[in-house]
């Protein structure tokens, strides 16, 4: 349950900044914790959202006075559903000033997922990555990063709504899952073989055919699940003798080094600014005090991000 609540600002510690936030896109992965689904490991009541852009206006000790007044996205921090957030100042992101908030506000949960799940499956030429949930936001970003990586890929969805916008960011198949064996579709866009490897978005009998696709010895990520019932990856993974596994951008960015972060963002960032990497376009922006219309809107499946703004 979301309840708007008024908190005492507390200044930021030595290397903390305190981020007025401008912009926060709604996220399928924000509203699961406020359903309660991972209590086990977020304390309730707890702040909302994970991405966000916001401007600096106060520094803790030892942060560098410069930033104050900079764009940046204050990330691995507080939730970013309040005016404003602390944030450890030395991994906030710096956000290039031909970079709007709209976009801004969306550079991290879905184009730092695909890229480090791109990453972590070592995708390169000759390669066969097959997604559903393919119209999604991150199936967007898989689709133009094809051509970054020189990936194939495959995407699947439940309708032909999202067909003719995928294959215009450059994807090489399109598979509409009504009436159509998901299996024999996919062996019949790679020559019989399968994919190389499957991402999967929505878990449940989805996830499962999804596996189906891929050749012996690829690898399944799951990550997400958008119909709220897991697959079974282990018995997966012996069925097909494929290695399926969760895949979670926290888990990667815990590995990762400083150097990873910020060049992830800075790669995405410089594709973004090129014109290689567009991201959803915003159908309709709230105010934190009208957050509950925010998430109906979001629920309602309208086309197009919904957007936080602003304070109360």
């Amino acid at each position: 349950m979301l309840e708007i609540r008024r908190t005492p600002v507390v200044p930021p510690g030595p290397g903390e900044i305190r981020v007025r936030m401008l912009a926060r896109p709604i996220n399928p992965s924000d509203l699961i914790p406020v359903r309660g689904a991972y209590a086990h490991r977020i304390a309730l009541p707890a702040v909302p959202g994970y991405e966000g852009v916001g401007i600096v206006e106060e520094t803790g000790p030892s942060v560098p006075p410069e930033l104050l007044g900079r764009r940046v996205l204050p990330l691995r921090g507080e939730g970013t559903w309040q005016e404003s957030v602390l944030a450890p100042a030395g991994l906030a992101i710096p956000v290039p000033p031909d970079i709007p908030d709209e976009t801004a506000a969306q550079l991290y949960i879905n184009p730092v997922t695909a890229w480090a799940v791109c990453g972590a499956l070592r995708l390169k030429y000759g390669d066969t990555l097959v997604v559903n949930a393919g119209g999604s936001a991150i199936g967007r970003v898989f689709a133009q990063l094809a051509a970054v990586f020189n990936y194939e890929l495959i995407a699947v969805t439940r309708s032909e709504a999202h067909t003719e916008e995928l294959q215009r960011l450059g994807l090489a198949h399109v598979i509409v899952t009504a009436g159509t064996p998901l299996r024999e579709a996919v062996l019949s866009k790679t020559g019989g073989r399968g994919a190389t490897a499957a991402v999967d978005s929505i878990g449940g009998p989805d996830g499962a055919a999804l596996a189906g696709c891929v050749r012996p010895g690829g690898t399944v990520f799951s990550i997400g699940l958008l119909s709220g019932v897991p697959a079974d990856w282990a018995a997966l993974s012996r069925l097909y003798r494929v290695d399926a596994r969760p895949f979670w951008l926290r888990h990667w960015i815990r590995h990762a080094s400083t150097a990873d972060w910020f060049g992830a963002f800075e790669e995405i960032m410089e594709l973004v600014r090129d014109g290689r990497l567009s991201l959803m376009k915003i159908a309709a922006g709230f105010g934190l005090d009208e957050v509950h219309a925010a998430v109906a809107a979001f629920e309602s499946g309208r086309a197009g991000k919904i957007l936080l703004t602003g304070g109360r």
